[in-house]
């Protein structure tokens, strides 16, 4: 028993390295991404490096896997498939103690062929770690919720360290703990509330000091908040919008789970013999993350905020898969032919599926990337060209500034600050905000392009193209690929507020621009954070 049970980790672990290594990213592939590559030498959330709450102990990992592999990329990737190994042994641990040993092997195969797993798995977001210190910290509990309460110091700790890496988690996590360990003493409580302060201190006061102290980054991250996510709750939107993003959730579950999503269909009218503890227990865990994704924010582009839950859903799952398995009248080959069958559906929907998050979007990604970058610099002479780059997840500012670091950099649109508009820029993977565009030097300026094959980045680049007077800009080929480019003192019809000209020319245009496939709401201004003034030279 003991040996079969060390083989289902080591097979399934071993599976899921191999697969995550086999098909790992090779560029940053997202603007959060970005954010915390540029954290590596100056952490500054302020000035989204990277983006607030900071996300301190990530990127103090990643420093230190930076100096094994001497590069972002393939650091933070590192990180994301050592942690889906973690969250894998964990899921099989929790859904044995659950189960059996049958539903834990269903469990770690769902986890395995899920298409939304595997993509986090393989590129430098915070997500997948977040699900391995779900999963650790929901296993500790579990054990404490059993009795052993002698688990509720390290589950505090686990939950504390889980907030390091994505402060989110304690607003999840956190009544998970509190409702476990409802059954031990008073001094056992207070001692696991006394370690989850004392675990959250020891990041937070480093991580406020290396911010620039507490208001500067209160500011940031209140300012990200209200236009990022505060603007659509339940409280200041419409209930509808709370019904798309409950849509939203169903969808993004059919995206994680693929075939293995049907699986609770098979429990409608049929009694089931699970010990009730288990039921309270998994609601207990899941519940504080579907009201917040419900009734406060989610954006389908940031599907992984979903894998937190992932690990007590994979628990249920393996078990209805292990018993929709045992209850198949035929024989053992036809069954394992089946069960082959919808996992290559899974594998299939991570390689083709037309969502952002398949195999086949990375690599298009990258290619694009790779091409774009190429033929800017054949056209281009970085001293006397402005890039100017867009507030978007894939091909945006961010990635203009991190690839091309010798050229200047700013970010459409402006961002607005309690003093005024300001304009982001970065040159040398460093980022500053300024008073006034930082157009001294250059001639020329380069609009970055947005991905091909989308109406929506069409439309957009249109709308930028409008603003400008007719015969202001000029097309240009590099390769197979065109740019919009103009000169850089023509920059002040699509920055009239940070141009430091009079705005006598298109005073209609409009200052709230469309934010192309961010963060942020469209039609809002882009984040409001604050950051030390930069000179001319985008130096702080």
């Amino acid at each position: 028993m003991k040996y079969r049970a060390w083989l289902d980790y080591v097979v399934l672990v071993s599976l899921m390295a191999i697969t995550r290594v086999a098909f790992r990213s090779h560029y940053l592939y997202d603007v959060d991404s970005v954010n915390f590559a540029l954290a590596l030498d100056r952490f500054d959330p302020s000035a989204h490096q990277p983006h607030p709450p900071g996300y301190f102990l990530y990127v103090c990992l990643g420093r230190l896997a930076n100096e094994i592999f001497q590069d972002a990329n393939t650091a933070f990737v590192a990180i994301s498939i050592l942690a889906g190994c973690g969250a894998m042994a964990m899921i099989i641990a929790l859904t044995r103690s659950w189960f059996d040993a049958s539903a834990a092997r269903f469990a770690g195969l769902i986890f395995l062929l899920s298409p939304l797993v595997w993509f986090h798995g393989t590129v430098a977001l915070t997500y997948i770690v977040e699900a391995f210190f779900s999963a650790l910290a929901g296993y500790l509990c579990w054990r404490v919720n059993r009795g052993s309460v002698e688990f509720i110091v390290p589950g505090a700790i686990v939950v504390g360290i889980a907030a390091g890496f994505r402060p989110s988690s304690i607003l999840f996590l956190g009544p998970l703990l509190l409702f476990s360990c409802r059954g031990a003493s008073l001094g056992r409580a207070l001692a696991g509330l006394g370690t989850l302060a004392l675990t959250v201190l020891a990041w937070l006061v480093p991580m406020i000091r290396e911010s620039g102290g507490l208001a500067i980054y209160t500011s940031s991250l209140l300012s990200l908040w209200q236009v990022a996510g505060g603007r659509q709750t339940v409280f200041n939107s419409a209930a509808a919008t709370s019904i798309v993003r409950f849509c939203c959730i169903a969808g993004i579950y059919l995206l994680c789970f693929g075939c293995a999503a049907m699986l609770p269909l098979r429990t409608l009218g049929r009694a089931r013999l699970v010990d009730p503890r288990i039921k309270a227990f998994t609601w207990v865990w899941v519940g504080p993350g579907l009201l917040f994704f419900t009734f406060i924010f989610l954006r389908f582009v940031n599907s992984g905020y979903l894998l937190i839950l992932c690990p007590p859903v994979c628990g249920w799952l393996g078990y209805w898969a292990s018993s929709w398995y045992a209850e198949l009248e035929l024989r053992r080959p036809l069954k394992l032919g089946i069960a082959g069958g919808l996992a290559l559906v899974n594998f299939l929907v991570y390689l083709y599926a037309p969502v952002y998050c398949s195999f086949t979007e990375v690599r298009k990604f990258e290619a694009e990337l790779e091409s774009v970058l190429k033929a800017v610099q054949e056209a281009t002479i970085p001293l006397d060209t402005l890039i100017v780059g867009f507030d978007s997840h894939f091909l945006g500012y961010r990635h203009a500034g991190y690839y091309l670091p010798r050229y200047r950099t700013v970010q459409f649109p402006e961002v607005q600050l309690p003093e005024g508009r300001h304009v982001f820029a970065m040159q040398h993977r460093n980022t500053g905000i300024e008073r006034r565009l930082p157009v001294s030097g250059s001639e020329n300026f380069i609009l970055f392009p947005l991905p091909t094959g989308a109406g929506e980045y069409r439309n957009f680049m249109s709308e930028i193209q409008a603003r400008f007077p007719e015969g202001t800009l000029l097309t240009i080929a590099s390769g197979e690929r065109r740019f919009v480019t103009g000169r850089a003192p023509d920059l002040h019809f699509l920055f009239p507020q940070v141009s430091g000209l009079p705005l006598n020319v298109h005073e209609d245009t409009r200052l709230d621009a469309p934010i192309v496939n961010s963060r942020l709401r469209p039609g809002a201004p882009s984040g409001g954070q604050l950051a030390q003034n930069t000179d001319s030279q985008g130096q702080p």
